[in-house]
Protein backbone atom coordinates (compact mmCIF):
# COMPACT_ATOMS: atom_id res chain seq x y z
CA UNK A 1 0.00 0.00 0.00
CA UNK A 2 1.21 3.50 -0.36
CA UNK A 3 2.47 5.35 2.54
CA UNK A 4 0.33 8.23 2.74
CA UNK A 5 -2.86 7.60 4.64
CA UNK A 6 -5.12 8.96 2.16
CA UNK A 7 -3.98 7.06 -0.58
CA UNK A 8 -3.19 4.04 1.59
CA UNK A 9 -6.92 3.45 1.66
CA UNK A 10 -7.54 4.56 -2.02
CA UNK A 11 -7.84 1.03 -3.17
CA UNK A 12 -10.46 0.14 -0.70
CA UNK A 13 -12.88 2.88 -2.18
CA UNK A 14 -12.36 2.20 -5.52
CA UNK A 15 -13.21 -1.70 -4.89
CA UNK A 16 -16.32 -0.43 -2.30
CA UNK A 17 -16.83 2.14 -5.24
CA UNK A 18 -17.46 -1.04 -7.71
CA UNK A 19 -19.57 -2.67 -5.53
CA UNK A 20 -21.98 0.19 -5.34
CA UNK A 21 -22.43 -0.02 -8.76
CA UNK A 22 -22.65 -3.30 -8.56
CA UNK A 23 -25.51 -3.16 -6.57
CA UNK A 24 -27.01 -0.49 -8.81
CA UNK A 25 -26.83 -2.14 -11.81
CA UNK A 26 -27.70 -5.66 -10.86
CA UNK A 27 -31.55 -5.06 -10.00
CA UNK A 28 -32.16 -3.56 -13.39
CA UNK A 29 -30.57 -6.34 -15.31
CA UNK A 30 -32.24 -9.06 -13.49
CA UNK A 31 -35.90 -7.76 -13.02
CA UNK A 32 -36.27 -5.56 -16.49
CA UNK A 33 -34.68 -8.13 -18.87
CA UNK A 34 -34.59 -11.41 -16.72
CA UNK A 35 -38.27 -10.71 -15.77
CA UNK A 36 -37.68 -11.25 -11.84
CA UNK A 37 -39.20 -9.82 -9.55
CA UNK A 38 -38.09 -6.84 -7.93
CA UNK A 39 -37.47 -7.49 -4.33
CA UNK A 40 -35.61 -11.19 -5.37
CA UNK A 41 -33.50 -8.98 -8.02
CA UNK A 42 -32.53 -6.45 -5.27
CA UNK A 43 -31.58 -9.43 -2.88
CA UNK A 44 -29.42 -11.08 -5.72
CA UNK A 45 -27.77 -7.82 -6.90
CA UNK A 46 -27.13 -7.05 -2.62
CA UNK A 47 -25.52 -10.69 -2.65
CA UNK A 48 -23.24 -9.93 -5.41
CA UNK A 49 -22.42 -6.58 -4.40
CA UNK A 50 -21.55 -7.56 -0.45
CA UNK A 51 -19.35 -10.55 -1.95
CA UNK A 52 -17.23 -7.76 -3.55
CA UNK A 53 -16.89 -6.06 -0.68
CA UNK A 54 -16.48 -8.88 1.62
CA UNK A 55 -13.68 -10.18 -0.82
CA UNK A 56 -11.25 -6.80 1.04
CA UNK A 57 -11.19 -9.43 3.91
CA UNK A 58 -12.39 -13.16 3.46
CA UNK A 59 -11.65 -13.32 -0.81
CA UNK A 60 -12.61 -17.17 -0.25
CA UNK A 61 -16.02 -17.07 1.43
CA UNK A 62 -16.50 -14.01 -1.63
CA UNK A 63 -15.82 -15.75 -3.86
CA UNK A 64 -18.20 -18.84 -2.86
CA UNK A 65 -20.90 -16.44 -2.24
CA UNK A 66 -20.39 -14.63 -5.50
CA UNK A 67 -20.33 -18.68 -7.39
CA UNK A 68 -23.52 -19.45 -5.38
CA UNK A 69 -25.43 -16.17 -6.42
CA UNK A 70 -24.68 -16.41 -10.28
CA UNK A 71 -26.03 -20.06 -10.12
CA UNK A 72 -29.06 -19.25 -8.40
CA UNK A 73 -29.88 -15.84 -10.81
CA UNK A 74 -28.87 -18.14 -13.67
CA UNK A 75 -31.38 -20.84 -12.78
CA UNK A 76 -33.84 -18.22 -11.54
CA UNK A 77 -33.95 -16.16 -15.22
CA UNK A 78 -33.71 -19.71 -17.24
CA UNK A 79 -37.49 -20.21 -17.15
CA UNK A 80 -37.87 -16.91 -18.64
CA UNK A 81 -35.87 -16.65 -21.16
CA UNK A 82 -37.76 -15.91 -24.51
CA UNK A 83 -36.66 -16.43 -28.04
CA UNK A 84 -38.15 -12.45 -28.66
CA UNK A 85 -36.20 -11.07 -26.74
CA UNK A 86 -32.00 -12.27 -26.09
CA UNK A 87 -31.04 -11.80 -22.69
CA UNK A 88 -27.16 -12.22 -21.33
CA UNK A 89 -27.18 -15.57 -19.86
CA UNK A 90 -25.94 -17.26 -17.30
CA UNK A 91 -23.88 -14.41 -16.36
CA UNK A 92 -25.34 -10.53 -15.99
CA UNK A 93 -23.21 -7.93 -16.54
CA UNK A 94 -23.43 -6.70 -12.88
CA UNK A 95 -22.56 -9.68 -11.78
CA UNK A 96 -19.76 -11.07 -14.10
CA UNK A 97 -18.19 -7.25 -13.24
CA UNK A 98 -18.93 -8.54 -9.49
CA UNK A 99 -17.19 -12.01 -9.72
CA UNK A 100 -13.69 -10.49 -11.95
CA UNK A 101 -13.49 -8.57 -8.87
CA UNK A 102 -14.03 -11.20 -6.50
CA UNK A 103 -11.33 -13.12 -8.39
CA UNK A 104 -9.01 -10.88 -8.67
CA UNK A 105 -8.58 -9.61 -4.85
CA UNK A 106 -9.05 -13.62 -4.44
CA UNK A 107 -5.49 -14.36 -6.38
CA UNK A 108 -4.16 -11.32 -4.87
CA UNK A 109 -4.66 -12.48 -0.83
CA UNK A 110 -4.02 -16.49 -1.80
CA UNK A 111 -1.74 -19.10 -2.85
CA UNK A 112 -1.91 -19.24 -7.10
CA UNK A 113 -2.76 -23.09 -6.80
CA UNK A 114 -6.21 -21.63 -4.94
CA UNK A 115 -6.62 -19.05 -7.37
CA UNK A 116 -6.14 -21.28 -10.27
CA UNK A 117 -8.89 -23.93 -8.16
CA UNK A 118 -10.93 -20.96 -8.13
CA UNK A 119 -10.74 -20.00 -11.85
CA UNK A 120 -11.10 -23.96 -12.60
CA UNK A 121 -14.63 -24.15 -10.58
CA UNK A 122 -15.88 -21.13 -12.25
CA UNK A 123 -15.23 -22.76 -15.61
CA UNK A 124 -16.85 -25.63 -14.81
CA UNK A 125 -19.50 -23.86 -13.38
CA UNK A 126 -20.06 -21.86 -16.78
CA UNK A 127 -19.51 -24.90 -18.86
CA UNK A 128 -22.59 -26.74 -16.90
CA UNK A 129 -24.89 -23.91 -17.26
CA UNK A 130 -24.34 -22.78 -20.76
CA UNK A 131 -23.20 -26.11 -22.66
CA UNK A 132 -24.61 -28.75 -20.18
CA UNK A 133 -27.71 -27.13 -19.47
CA UNK A 134 -28.31 -24.65 -21.49
CA UNK A 135 -31.85 -22.45 -22.59
CA UNK A 136 -34.32 -22.10 -25.47
CA UNK A 137 -32.99 -18.81 -26.39
CA UNK A 138 -30.19 -16.28 -25.26
CA UNK A 139 -27.49 -13.92 -25.42
CA UNK A 140 -24.23 -16.65 -24.34
CA UNK A 141 -21.75 -14.92 -21.81
CA UNK A 142 -20.19 -18.00 -21.05
CA UNK A 143 -17.24 -17.35 -23.67
CA UNK A 144 -16.56 -14.00 -22.28
CA UNK A 145 -16.82 -15.00 -18.44
CA UNK A 146 -14.26 -18.01 -18.95
CA UNK A 147 -11.81 -15.32 -20.89
CA UNK A 148 -11.81 -11.93 -18.44
CA UNK A 149 -11.88 -14.87 -15.39
CA UNK A 150 -8.59 -16.15 -16.72
CA UNK A 151 -7.07 -12.72 -17.36
CA UNK A 152 -8.12 -11.31 -13.58
CA UNK A 153 -6.41 -14.42 -12.03
CA UNK A 154 -3.06 -14.51 -14.18
CA UNK A 155 -3.29 -10.32 -13.14
CA UNK A 156 -3.75 -11.28 -9.47
CA UNK A 157 -0.95 -13.84 -9.79
CA UNK A 158 0.99 -11.26 -11.48
CA UNK A 159 1.15 -8.47 -8.98
CA UNK A 160 0.91 -11.16 -5.93
CA UNK A 161 3.80 -12.55 -7.07
CA UNK A 162 5.66 -9.01 -7.99
CA UNK A 163 4.94 -7.72 -4.48
CA UNK A 164 6.12 -11.24 -3.27
CA UNK A 165 9.49 -10.52 -4.87
CA UNK A 166 9.67 -7.02 -3.36
CA UNK A 167 9.58 -7.64 -0.25
CA UNK A 168 12.17 -10.81 -0.31
CA UNK A 169 14.33 -8.02 -2.16
CA UNK A 170 13.75 -6.07 0.94
CA UNK A 171 14.27 -8.52 3.70
CA UNK A 172 17.59 -9.59 1.62
CA UNK A 173 18.33 -6.33 1.30
CA UNK A 174 18.73 -5.25 4.90
CA UNK A 175 20.03 -8.91 5.46
CA UNK A 176 22.99 -7.78 3.12
CA UNK A 177 23.42 -4.18 4.98
CA UNK A 178 23.79 -6.37 8.31
CA UNK A 179 26.19 -8.61 6.92
CA UNK A 180 28.25 -5.79 5.44
CA UNK A 181 28.19 -3.92 8.60
CA UNK A 182 29.03 -7.00 10.22
CA UNK A 183 32.07 -7.99 7.96
CA UNK A 184 33.08 -4.47 7.86
CA UNK A 185 33.58 -4.42 11.83
CA UNK A 186 35.52 -7.54 11.56
CA UNK A 187 37.54 -6.59 8.85
CA UNK A 188 38.39 -3.48 10.83
CA UNK A 189 39.29 -5.25 13.74
CA UNK A 190 41.14 -8.02 12.18
CA UNK A 191 43.74 -4.86 10.69
CA UNK A 192 43.89 -3.55 14.36
CA UNK A 193 44.93 -6.76 15.49
CA UNK A 194 47.60 -7.01 12.95
CA UNK A 195 48.89 -3.71 13.59
CA UNK A 196 48.89 -4.60 17.37
CA UNK A 197 50.74 -7.67 16.72
CA UNK A 198 54.25 -5.86 16.27
CA UNK A 199 53.51 -4.36 19.66
CA UNK A 200 52.77 -7.51 21.55
CA UNK A 201 55.37 -9.08 20.10
CA UNK A 202 57.60 -6.46 21.19
CA UNK A 203 57.12 -7.07 24.85
CA UNK A 204 56.89 -10.96 24.62
CA UNK A 205 60.22 -10.35 23.04
CA UNK A 206 61.63 -7.93 25.81
CA UNK A 207 60.05 -10.65 28.54
CA UNK A 208 62.30 -13.52 26.84
CA UNK A 209 65.53 -11.68 27.08
CA UNK A 210 65.04 -10.74 30.18
CA UNK A 211 64.27 -13.94 31.44
CA UNK A 212 67.49 -15.37 29.73
CA UNK A 213 69.65 -12.37 30.81
CA UNK A 214 68.09 -12.33 34.93
CA UNK A 215 70.68 -15.61 35.92
CA UNK A 216 73.61 -13.53 35.21
CA UNK A 217 72.81 -10.84 37.22
CA UNK A 218 72.55 -12.64 40.38
CA UNK A 219 75.68 -13.88 41.78
CA UNK A 220 75.05 -17.35 42.59
CA UNK A 221 71.58 -18.22 41.07
CA UNK A 222 70.02 -21.38 42.58
CA UNK A 223 68.79 -24.42 40.08
CA UNK A 224 64.84 -22.65 41.11
CA UNK A 225 65.60 -19.51 40.01
CA UNK A 226 67.37 -21.06 36.78
CA UNK A 227 64.33 -23.61 36.06
CA UNK A 228 61.86 -20.52 36.67
CA UNK A 229 63.27 -18.33 34.58
CA UNK A 230 63.70 -20.81 31.83
CA UNK A 231 60.39 -21.52 31.99
CA UNK A 232 58.93 -17.88 31.96
CA UNK A 233 61.27 -17.45 28.62
CA UNK A 234 60.25 -20.66 27.10
CA UNK A 235 56.63 -19.67 27.67
CA UNK A 236 56.92 -16.15 26.12
CA UNK A 237 58.75 -18.21 23.15
CA UNK A 238 55.53 -20.19 22.65
CA UNK A 239 53.14 -17.39 23.32
CA UNK A 240 55.29 -15.30 20.69
CA UNK A 241 55.23 -18.15 18.03
CA UNK A 242 51.04 -18.51 18.70
CA UNK A 243 50.76 -14.88 18.47
CA UNK A 244 52.65 -14.55 14.75
CA UNK A 245 50.78 -18.55 13.70
CA UNK A 246 47.32 -16.25 14.48
CA UNK A 247 48.03 -13.36 13.10
CA UNK A 248 49.56 -14.90 9.72
CA UNK A 249 45.97 -15.86 8.76
CA UNK A 250 44.83 -12.55 9.94
CA UNK A 251 46.75 -10.49 7.88
CA UNK A 252 45.86 -12.16 4.47
CA UNK A 253 42.71 -14.64 3.07
CA UNK A 254 45.59 -16.33 0.24
CA UNK A 255 46.98 -19.00 2.38
CA UNK A 256 50.48 -18.88 0.31
CA UNK A 257 50.54 -15.28 0.80
CA UNK A 258 49.70 -15.37 4.97
CA UNK A 259 51.68 -12.08 5.35
CA UNK A 260 50.34 -10.16 2.63
CA UNK A 261 54.06 -9.82 1.36
CA UNK A 262 53.51 -10.57 -2.08
CA UNK A 263 55.87 -13.55 -1.50
CA UNK A 264 54.18 -17.00 -1.56
CA UNK A 265 55.44 -19.54 1.49
CA UNK A 266 57.91 -16.26 2.69
CA UNK A 267 56.69 -16.92 6.50
CA UNK A 268 57.61 -14.08 8.02
CA UNK A 269 55.89 -11.14 9.44
CA UNK A 270 57.29 -7.50 7.95
CA UNK A 271 59.92 -6.10 10.45
CA UNK A 272 59.15 -2.87 10.22
CA UNK A 273 57.75 -1.40 13.56
CA UNK A 274 54.50 0.30 14.03
CA UNK A 275 54.26 4.09 13.74
CA UNK A 276 54.20 6.40 17.39
CA UNK A 277 53.45 10.17 17.95
CA UNK A 278 57.05 10.49 16.73
CA UNK A 279 56.23 10.27 13.63
CA UNK A 280 53.49 12.84 13.01
CA UNK A 281 55.43 15.45 11.79
CA UNK A 282 56.05 13.22 8.88
CA UNK A 283 52.50 12.18 8.20
CA UNK A 284 52.06 16.08 7.94
CA UNK A 285 54.58 16.68 6.04
CA UNK A 286 53.39 14.00 3.12
CA UNK A 287 49.46 15.36 3.56
CA UNK A 288 51.63 18.52 2.43
CA UNK A 289 53.37 17.36 -0.71
CA UNK A 290 49.63 16.14 -1.46
CA UNK A 291 48.22 19.11 -2.01
CA UNK A 292 46.31 19.95 1.69
CA UNK A 293 47.44 23.23 3.67
CA UNK A 294 48.23 21.42 7.05
CA UNK A 295 48.93 23.39 10.73
CA UNK A 296 50.06 20.98 13.47
CA UNK A 297 50.01 22.47 16.63
CA UNK A 298 51.19 20.43 19.88
CA UNK A 299 50.35 21.29 23.60
CA UNK A 300 50.79 19.80 26.96
CA UNK A 301 49.31 20.93 30.23
CA UNK A 302 51.15 17.86 32.11
CA UNK A 303 53.01 19.00 35.22
CA UNK A 304 55.12 15.69 34.88
CA UNK A 305 55.11 14.16 30.86
CA UNK A 306 54.41 10.22 31.51
CA UNK A 307 55.21 8.20 28.12
CA UNK A 308 51.86 6.83 26.87
CA UNK A 309 51.51 2.58 26.11
CA UNK A 310 52.10 1.52 22.93
CA UNK A 311 49.02 0.81 21.79
CA UNK A 312 47.63 4.57 22.85
CA UNK A 313 50.76 6.34 20.57
CA UNK A 314 49.16 3.86 17.77
CA UNK A 315 45.87 4.47 17.49
CA UNK A 316 46.88 8.11 18.11
CA UNK A 317 49.02 8.14 14.68
CA UNK A 318 46.02 5.82 12.81
CA UNK A 319 43.38 8.58 14.04
CA UNK A 320 45.43 10.95 12.99
CA UNK A 321 46.32 9.65 9.71
CA UNK A 322 42.75 8.46 8.78
CA UNK A 323 41.31 11.71 9.92
CA UNK A 324 43.94 13.98 7.35
CA UNK A 325 42.92 10.48 4.60
CA UNK A 326 39.13 12.09 4.29
CA UNK A 327 40.36 15.53 4.28
CA UNK A 328 42.20 14.38 0.95
CA UNK A 329 39.46 12.14 -0.47
CA UNK A 330 35.93 14.88 0.57
CA UNK A 331 38.00 18.01 1.01
CA UNK A 332 40.44 18.78 -1.72
CA UNK A 333 42.41 21.98 -1.47
CA UNK A 334 41.02 22.57 2.01
CA UNK A 335 42.93 23.96 5.40
CA UNK A 336 43.54 21.35 7.86
CA UNK A 337 44.24 22.27 11.60
CA UNK A 338 45.88 18.80 13.76
CA UNK A 339 45.83 19.85 17.18
CA UNK A 340 47.69 16.97 19.60
CA UNK A 341 47.06 17.78 23.63
CA UNK A 342 48.35 15.92 26.11
CA UNK A 343 46.63 16.18 29.54
CA UNK A 344 46.75 14.59 32.64
CA UNK A 345 44.31 11.67 31.91
CA UNK A 346 44.99 10.98 28.42
CA UNK A 347 45.55 12.03 24.95
CA UNK A 348 43.10 14.75 22.81
CA UNK A 349 43.18 14.88 19.34
CA UNK A 350 41.27 17.17 17.21
CA UNK A 351 41.62 17.31 13.05
CA UNK A 352 39.24 20.12 11.91
CA UNK A 353 39.57 21.16 7.72
CA UNK A 354 37.76 23.86 6.12
CA UNK A 355 35.15 23.19 3.30
CA UNK A 356 36.83 21.54 0.30
CA UNK A 357 38.00 24.52 -2.55
CA UNK A 358 38.85 21.70 -5.40
CA UNK A 359 35.77 19.71 -7.06
CA UNK A 360 35.15 16.53 -5.01
CA UNK A 361 35.78 13.51 -6.78
CA UNK A 362 33.51 10.42 -5.74
CA UNK A 363 35.54 8.15 -3.17
CA UNK A 364 36.35 4.50 -3.60
CA UNK A 365 37.05 3.44 -0.07
CA UNK A 366 34.90 0.83 1.63
CA UNK A 367 33.84 3.19 4.36
CA UNK A 368 36.46 2.07 7.25
CA UNK A 369 37.46 5.29 8.13
CA UNK A 370 34.82 6.15 10.91
CA UNK A 371 34.75 2.36 11.79
CA UNK A 372 38.10 2.06 12.28
CA UNK A 373 38.68 4.85 14.52
CA UNK A 374 36.01 3.96 16.95
CA UNK A 375 37.06 0.78 17.24
CA UNK A 376 40.96 1.70 18.27
CA UNK A 377 39.15 4.63 20.52
CA UNK A 378 37.05 1.97 22.27
CA UNK A 379 39.69 -0.65 22.45
CA UNK A 380 41.37 1.90 24.87
CA UNK A 381 38.44 3.31 26.40
CA UNK A 382 38.18 6.69 24.93
CA UNK A 383 35.71 8.32 22.35
CA UNK A 384 35.90 9.29 18.94
CA UNK A 385 33.30 12.09 17.68
CA UNK A 386 32.96 13.47 14.26
CA UNK A 387 30.46 16.39 12.76
CA UNK A 388 30.32 18.94 10.16
CA UNK A 389 30.83 22.51 10.58
CA UNK A 390 29.36 25.63 10.05
CA UNK A 391 31.80 26.39 7.68
CA UNK A 392 31.25 23.30 5.37
CA UNK A 393 34.14 21.12 6.56
CA UNK A 394 34.74 18.09 8.81
CA UNK A 395 35.89 17.86 12.18
CA UNK A 396 37.28 14.85 13.99
CA UNK A 397 38.38 15.01 17.64
CA UNK A 398 39.16 12.06 20.09
CA UNK A 399 40.23 11.73 23.62
CA UNK A 400 42.57 8.17 24.77
CA UNK A 401 42.91 7.81 27.91
CA UNK A 402 47.07 7.89 29.30
CA UNK A 403 47.37 4.03 30.17
CA UNK A 404 44.59 2.64 27.75
CA UNK A 405 41.58 2.37 30.35
CA UNK A 406 38.97 4.65 30.26
CA UNK A 407 39.22 7.21 33.49
CA UNK A 408 36.73 6.48 36.54
CA UNK A 409 36.33 9.60 37.64
CA UNK A 410 35.15 11.18 34.50
CA UNK A 411 31.26 11.63 33.95
CA UNK A 412 31.46 13.14 30.85
CA UNK A 413 31.92 10.21 28.88
CA UNK A 414 28.68 9.21 27.58
CA UNK A 415 28.00 5.32 27.13
CA UNK A 416 25.80 4.89 24.34
CA UNK A 417 26.09 6.05 20.49
CA UNK A 418 24.43 8.89 19.55
CA UNK A 419 23.74 10.24 16.17
CA UNK A 420 23.14 14.10 15.45
CA UNK A 421 22.44 16.36 12.50
CA UNK A 422 24.96 18.70 11.67
CA UNK A 423 24.00 22.75 10.42
CA UNK A 424 24.22 21.57 6.76
CA UNK A 425 20.87 18.70 7.27
CA UNK A 426 23.53 16.27 6.21
CA UNK A 427 24.11 12.78 9.37
CA UNK A 428 26.87 13.05 11.17
CA UNK A 429 28.39 10.78 13.48
CA UNK A 430 29.08 10.58 17.25
CA UNK A 431 30.65 7.35 17.78
CA UNK A 432 31.61 6.43 21.76
CA UNK A 433 32.10 3.29 23.48
CA UNK A 434 29.83 1.74 25.84
CA UNK A 435 31.41 2.86 29.16
CA UNK A 436 30.10 5.46 31.81
CA UNK A 437 26.90 6.22 32.67
CA UNK A 438 25.14 9.16 30.65
CA UNK A 439 24.16 12.76 31.94
CA UNK A 440 21.77 14.77 30.79
CA UNK A 441 24.29 17.57 29.20
CA UNK A 442 25.67 14.18 27.13
CA UNK A 443 22.49 14.11 25.39
CA UNK A 444 22.70 17.28 23.72
CA UNK A 445 23.52 17.68 20.15
CA UNK A 446 27.37 18.70 20.40
CA UNK A 447 28.08 21.68 18.49
CA UNK A 448 30.84 22.27 15.91
CA UNK A 449 34.62 22.89 16.93
CA UNK A 450 36.45 26.24 16.10
CA UNK A 451 36.08 26.88 13.11
CA UNK A 452 38.89 26.84 11.27
CA UNK A 453 39.02 29.81 9.04
CA UNK A 454 38.40 29.30 4.57
CA UNK A 455 41.73 30.12 3.74
CA UNK A 456 44.62 30.30 6.94
CA UNK A 457 43.79 28.19 9.78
Amino acid sequence: MPPSVWLRWLPHGIVWLLAVGVLAGGPEQLHASGGLALRYALLIALCQSGAVALALWRPVPAWWLSTAVTVVAAVAVHDRLRADFMRPWPWTAAGLIGHLLVLLLLALRVRVRVAVEALAVTVLVTYVLEGVWGAVAYQPTGVVAVVLSAVAVVLGAALRGRREARAELGRQTTLTAEERARRTLLEERSRIARELHDVVAHHMSVISIQAQVAPYLTADPSDELKENLAGIRQNALEALAELRRVLGVLRSPNPEDPYGLGEPGAGAAPRGPQPTLDRLDALVENTRAAGLTVVLETEDTRTRPRPYSPGVELSAYRIVQEALSNALRHAPGSTVRVEITHIPDGLHLSVVNSRPQQPVTPSTGAGHGLLGMRERAAMLGGHVTAVRTLHGGFAVTAFLPRDGTAPLADPGLPGLPVATTGPAGAPDFVLEPPAAPRTPQDTAVPGPPPPTGEQTP
